[in-house]
């Protein structure tokens, strides 16, 4: 250990006596101890809401839609398949039709949301086993012109597994205009009902298969787009990039499932730095504290650094002894705060300390995710503030005369 590491231990935390300096250095180290462990808290918790609401508005989205801006045909198609072939990121996909519908059944209509993709990939795309609340998908629904739908949807349609429901199409709504024709309809047997977690697919969301979707949304033997499913979502904008790079833009949009939501993830980002920012200021308020006591400390410690000057302790050698001592003051503070937010992370992770009411939220305990990056990035941003508060009262304590300090002793 060096000579100013050593005398900033001393200073610290071998006083003989407790006096209002000791005190506001440990006020401090408690000061920061709370701050770092409400910031990791509070960031956890903004996690864990994260995952969750991004589990449930992925549930039925997939990773990445590639969207045809104009009508699309087999030559483009074979390019498509080729590119996605090529790109090993890629875990499944689909082409798919969706449009508006109509819903009857034993006298309620309903205007839903039909999407038709390749019945064979659904558990490929969207781990739909998970989300089926009664029926699961076989080769015979498909032959049956079966449908999947939402439980709300269910519930206003009075449906159940094994009911038939009647979907009429606006396909051909200007020949039914001029009464020259009859609407498109078709009855499907209900062969499964889904439980998303998201009102919205729950509420208005009907899944049939693609050669189903097609004739009866007027899209014959075309495709709307694709649906895509990769190995790592976190690589979804990689891919995109990759994708619009080499398909040609004036035909084709690619949007990742960040791009479904935008403006909800940038919200939820938003209030993520806002509370991080917030936090940060009970770190800045104890950081004024450290400067106070390292402030009254020089006072304190005048002689001592005329004596040190007069031993040929340089200027550099005394701010860095009261650097230290400050600096301690951070890393004690910083520790103390990562050990305690990790413990009531921990806590409410095994003993669900603050529950929540299931029937109201979905979920029956505060959700919470820790990483990493979370304690790496408040503990820099604590070190940071006690560092520059450390420095002015430091810098002061260099600049004492030696003289002036020490000529009454």
């Amino acid at each position: 250990m060096d000579l100013e590491k050593f005398i900033a231990k001393r200073y610290l935390i071998s006083r003989h006596k407790l006096n209002f300096i000791t005190i506001i250095s440990f006020l401090s180290i408690a000061g920061i101890t709370i701050g770092v462990a409400a910031l990791i808290v509070v960031l956890s918790v903004f996690n864990g809401f994260g995952s969750l609401v991004t589990s449930y508005l992925m549930s039925l989205d997939p990773h990445l839609r590639l969207v045809f801006k104009t009508e699309s045909n087999d030559e483009l198609h074979k390019q498509i398949q080729r590119e996605l072939k090529n790109i090993s990121e890629i875990k499944a996909y689909s082409p798919y039709v969706s449009g508006k519908v109509l819903a009857l059944n034993r006298g309620k209509t309903e205007i839903i949301n039909l999407r038709a993709i390749e019945l064979n990939k659904i558990n490929q795309l969207y781990d739909f086993d998970k989300l089926v609340y009664s029926g699961k998908y076989t080769k015979s629904n498909q032959l049956a012109d079966g449908i999947f739908i939402g439980i709300k949807l269910a519930d206003k349609l009075e449906a159940i597994t094994g009911d038939t429901i009647t979907i009429v199409s606006p396909a051909n709504i200007e020949g039914v205009l001029m009464q020259s024709s009859m609407p498109v309809s078709k009855r499907f047997v209900v062969v499964g009902v889904f439980i998303s977690q998201n009102n919205e697919y729950d509420e208005s969301l009907a899944i049939t298969d693609l050669t189903i979707g097609q004739k009866l949304l007027g899209y014959k033997n075309s495709f709307e787009g694709y649906e895509l499913k990769l190995m790592d979502r976190n690589k979804s904008e990689k891919v995109k990039d990759e994708l619009i790079a080499r398909l040609d833009k004036s035909l084709t949009e690619v949007n990742s499932w960040y791009d479904f939501h935008k403006e909800l993830y940038s919200v939820m980002q938003i209030e993520r730095w806002v509370a991080y920012i917030l936090l940060s200021l009970i770190i800045a308020v104890a950081s004024f504290n450290i400067l106070g006591s390292l402030s009254m400390s020089v006072l304190e410690k005048k002689r001592d650094i005329g004596i040190m000057k007069s031993f040929g302790v340089t200027e550099n050698s005394i701010l860095k002894i009261f650097l230290n001592e400050g600096i301690l003051i951070g890393v004690f503070g910083t520790l103390f705060g990562a050990v305690l937010g990790y413990f009531i992370c921990w806590l409410q992770l095994n003993y669900n300390i603050y529950p929540l009411d299931p029937t109201m939220y979905k979920i029956d305990s505060l959700p919470l995710e820790l990483k990493i990056s979370d304690f790496f990035f408040v503990s820099i941003a604590s070190l940071l503030l006690t560092f520059l508060a450390a420095l002015f009262p430091a810098r002061r304590a260099a600049k004492v005369d030696a003289l002036e300090s020490i000529k009454w002793e």
